[in-house]
């Protein structure tokens, strides 16, 4: 009975991923084929649109269904108890999407400025990052297996440090969360002046300009969302950062394709002066490793998890290097610090792009608010942590000094800079290599993950220093 039940299981599993994969790739298509009709292609009356969507339906409709039908037939049929035991439920398809939506992120907008600052050469840097990146998020795996209580990046740190690694590693993220939810902020306001550049508030005599008119707007339009004790809809729609990823990817290449840019700019070998700009801001685009413990947990089959994160990294650095090099390419030294704001405003290309990059600090901004007041409320005395009142105050604040900060600071790729050389750094280079050298003890003698481990070490605090260098010295510039 265990044998067959278990080829159940496998069999099911496999039809269950195939299911999943031709869901997403059906979804994809058919947002691929609105945005043809939106440019007037011709598509043959709708019938092929038609049959998208009959398609998408009726693969929507296995999936729902299947999940009950399979955990039936999961279940021996005497006793109707699981016959395999295991950590969660995601499977190898499922864990991948999950993992390259951790690492695709608003890295995507500034890769190109970050090439462009570098000249061509910095490639070979950024994929030095990407692989540092790729083993400290192994490393980090080794921790959990090492001691099995271990179920967060924060009883990673924990367990190496005791209770001021814990305590360390909350400050660090909830910093970078509370600094993440303010360059949201600045980017609505950027790509929306891109829009509607003429724009502007008056307030009796006072009158506030574009940019920063668009960030009190956009903070006045988030603001209910931070009001939501259940995350679950923006949780839904945030999830779809992938697809939304290479969409403005797609379009960005459409813009250069069809609307007249070209790929004609040649750009420069080298350039030493920008190298620490470049790499603060290429390490941005792999940051995302206090999220590894959770998908490891959550996998059916841990073991496969190396496999995760190896395919979860090849399909993110194929996206960011696409971006990069196409912007590069397109305007050479001239890129600006978003590439959504170098695209010329009347391509319907550049408006999906620019729209779809609009949805994402509306649909993000709670999700990076709510770990950080949350984190507050639980340093408060325990008759204030479930009072209603006191929840909100405490997210109107975080809004509100957010929204202070990116009024007072509206340069998007210098926060984004700083994020990356200080925040970043310190969460996905130097942690995952203190903490397995002092839980699997590695520091006591010579091998090679106490040598590669000390390696990084040293080229993650060089690469803060530089980039937190570089981020002062043009913050000053822009200033004079």
């Amino acid at each position: 009975m265990n044998c067959t039940s278990n080829l159940r299981a496998q069999i099911f599993e496999g039809f269950e991923s195939l299911i999943y994969m031709l869901y997403f790739m059906v979804a994809a298509a058919a947002q691929c084929k609105l945005l043809l009709l939106q440019t007037s292609i011709n598509i043959a009356g709708g019938r092929q649109l038609k049959l998208l969507s009959t398609g998408f339906y009726t693969l929507r409709f296995l999936f729902d269904i299947f999940s009950p039908l399979k955990e039936s037939l999961w279940m021996d049929d005497d006793s109707r108890n699981p016959l395999i035991r295991r950590a969660g439920g995601s499977n190898f398809i499922k864990a991948c999407f999950n993992g390259t939506n951790v690492f695709l992120g608003i890295g995507l907008l500034t890769v190109s400025y970050a090439l462009s600052s570098i000249g061509w050469l910095g490639l070979s840097l950024f994929f030095v990052v990407g692989v540092i990146a790729f083993y400290t998020g192994v490393l980090l795996t080794r921790c959990m297996d090492l001691s099995p209580s271990i179920q967060s990046y924060l009883d990673i740190a924990e367990c190496a440090f005791g209770k001021t690694g814990r305590i360390m590693v909350i400050v660090i993220m909830n910093t970078e969360l509370y600094l993440i939810g303010t360059g949201l902020l600045i980017l609505e306001g950027d790509n929306l002046y891109k829009l509607f550049p003429k724009f502007m508030l008056s307030v009796g005599k006072l009158i506030i300009e574009g940019r920063r008119s668009f960030i009190l707007i956009t903070a006045i339009v988030v603001s209910p969302t931070m009001l939501l004790t259940d995350l679950g809809v923006l949780s839904f729609v945030s999830a779809t950062g992938v697809f939304s990823c290479l969409i403005i990817l797609v379009s960005v290449v459409s813009v250069a394709a069809f609307d007249g840019v070209g790929f004609h700019c040649g750009g420069e070998l080298l350039k030493l002066g920008g190298i620490g700009t470049a790499v603060s801001l290429f390490i941005v685009c792999f940051a995302g490793h206090p999220v590894i413990p959770s998908i490891y947990i959550s996998m059916k089959y841990p073991h496969q998890f190396v496999k995760v994160l190896f395919v979860s990294f090849i399909i993110t650095t194929i996206t960011y290097l696409g971006m990069a090099v196409s912007g590069y390419l397109m305007y050479g030294d001239n890129v600006d610090t978003q590439i959504t704001l170098n695209l010329p405003t009347n391509s319907v290309a550049t408006q999906v792009a620019i729209y779809t990059t609009l949805l994402i600090p509306v649909t993000r901004y709670a999700l990076m608010m709510t770990p950080v007041a949350s984190a507050i409320e639980n340093g408060m005395p325990e008759n204030y942590r479930h009072m209603t009142s006191f929840r909100i105050a405490i997210r109107l604040v975080l809004l509100v000094s957010t929204t202070t900060l990116a009024y007072a600071f509206p340069y998007y790729e210098t926060l984004v800079s700083v994020v990356g050389s200080i925040f970043v750094v310190l969460a996905s280079f130097l942690l995952p290599c203190l903490c397995y050298l002092k839980i699997s003890g590695s520091y006591r003698q010579w091998s090679f993950d106490s040598i590669a481990g000390l390696g990084i070490i040293g080229f993650g605090t060089l690469a803060g220093l530089f980039g937190v260098y570089s981020s002062i010295a043009e913050l000053a510039n822009k200033d004079n």
